[in-house]
């Protein structure tokens, strides 16, 4: 005999309607959600037939559909590939927006950002939260300047502890180092870092940010060697009387390009930049990419260079980029031009210096950090091509422990292949 409290032998859908158990295996609430996935899921294949496209928002590619290898990540991977593949999204950001500025006077909670918090601006942050949806993407400071949410919430809630990410750092210097060649390390500041001054008064994750910044620029260059570009910056802004960085892009201008070439050829050949001559050459509008969170096409003016090593001919060369196919650049040597091979690992901050490397250094590829992490071995060989090997990574990716390529077990892999290819 059955006990009372035993589960029923068959499924509750198939129990008999009276029965306190009977659940409608295709009830009307859950045919209705069936539907309504259905239809989801499926607009961004058939508005895709009918001519349609997604655009981007963010500075990174579309969600890509989840591969079958996934496993169960098939189906936690359909939600972000069905949402930004939608057509006609930066319309429908735009106007949610629109509404929410005109209504309540305040910017949407867009992208699972949110412009309140639980952390209290103006206390000291106990514990940070373990949800970045508490931060806004978009932070809007003073006179019109934008910044990306990313400055904050990355310190606030990194995947990697400070202690892990230097022991990252120093562990490529060491594997590259041990194999005879020269380590380079360039932290490219946010713009948070380099004007402060225009960040609003008070913002979610002001504390724990403003005490994680202090702790990574006081530990970091001195802990890895890395080059401290921030007083530099100031000091070019200053001279050409205006910010080095856009007031709506988070990146720095083609003159923090510039600066860091300058930086990384003094340190490899000291008086080497004496023949330098740089000048202004055209200019062009950039789309800006913070405003595209907002659903905002707005473009800042460029102002790009020239640079003839020898003082002479420009000897620039603009290619676009992203490096996550890696980008070789070579000329003929020139007086005043590093001859020894290098090799790069860069983020979009050096979008706006590989002109420059060009000019400045007759051999270089220039490769993305999330390249590195996918295949250390592939990489490792890449580097062994160069006699100088040279990391640029931004501040807030460093800082909030978000470059795979971090673990040091990734540097090991790539260290094993320098071992094999020594420069002597």
């Amino acid at each position: 005999m059955n006990h009372p409290t035993e589960l029923p032998a068959v499924h509750e859908a198939w129990l008999p309607r009276e029965h306190p158990l009977h659940r409608p295996r295709h009830g009307r609430r859950q045919l209705t959600a069936l539907v309504c996935a259905l239809l989801f899921f499926s607009a961004p294949v058939l508005s895709w037939l009918f001519g349609a496209r997604a655009e981007p928002l963010e500075n990174r590619p579309l969600a890509a559909f989840p591969s079958i290898t996934d496993g169960w990540g098939v189906l936690t991977g359909l939600n972000p590939w069905a949402t930004e593949n939608l057509p006609f999204r930066k319309n429908a950001v735009q106007s949610v927006d629109a509404l929410s500025r005109g209504v309540f006077g305040e910017p949407a909670r867009l992208e699972g950002g949110s412009h309140t918090s639980p952390i209290g601006t103006g206390q000291v942050d106990a514990k940070p939260p373990l949800d970045e949806t508490v931060f806004p993407n978009v932070i809007e400071g003073k006179n019109g300047w934008l910044y990306l949410g990313h400055d904050v919430s990355y310190r606030c809630v990194p995947k990697m502890e400070l202690d892990r990410v230097i022991a990252g750092l120093k562990r490529w210097r060491s594997v590259v180092e041990a194999s005879g060649r020269r380590f380079q390390l360039v932290i490219a500041p946010d713009k948070s870092t380099v004007y402060p001054e225009n960040m609003p008064d008070s913002y979610p994750g002001q504390d724990c940010s403003a005490k994680a910044q202090a702790e990574f620029w006081r530990r970091v260059p001195a802990a890895t060697g890395a080059i401290d570009m921030r007083g530099q910056l100031r000091q070019v802004a200053e001279r050409n009387g205006r910010p080095i960085y856009h007031d709506i892009d988070t990146h720095w201008t083609h003159e923090g390009g510039v600066a860091m070439t300058y930086q990384l050829a003094e340190r490899l050949r000291p008086g080497t930049t004496a023949t330098w001559k740089v000048l202004p050459s055209r200019q062009y509008d950039h789309s800006a990419d913070i405003p595209d969170l907002l659903g905002q096409d707005r473009t800042v003016p460029i102002q790009a260079y020239s640079l003839a090593p020898d003082g002479g001919a420009d000897n620039t060369r603009f290619q676009a980029s992203n490096f996550h196919q890696p980008l070789h650049l070579s000329s003929p040597p020139k007086p005043g031009m590093i001859d020894r091979p290098m090799r790069m690992v860069g983020d979009s901050f050096s979008q706006f210096a590989s002109p420059y490397l060009a000019a400045a250094f007759t051999d270089v590829t220039i490769a993305h950090p999330d390249t590195v992490a996918e295949n250390p071995q592939a990489m490792g060989s890449l580097l062994a091509e160069g006699e100088i090997v040279t990391f640029e990574l931004s501040e807030r990716f460093v800082a909030g422990g978000r470059y795979a390529m971090l673990d040091p077990a990734v540097a090991d892999q790539a260290g094993a292949v320098l071992a094999q290819h020594p420069v002597r």
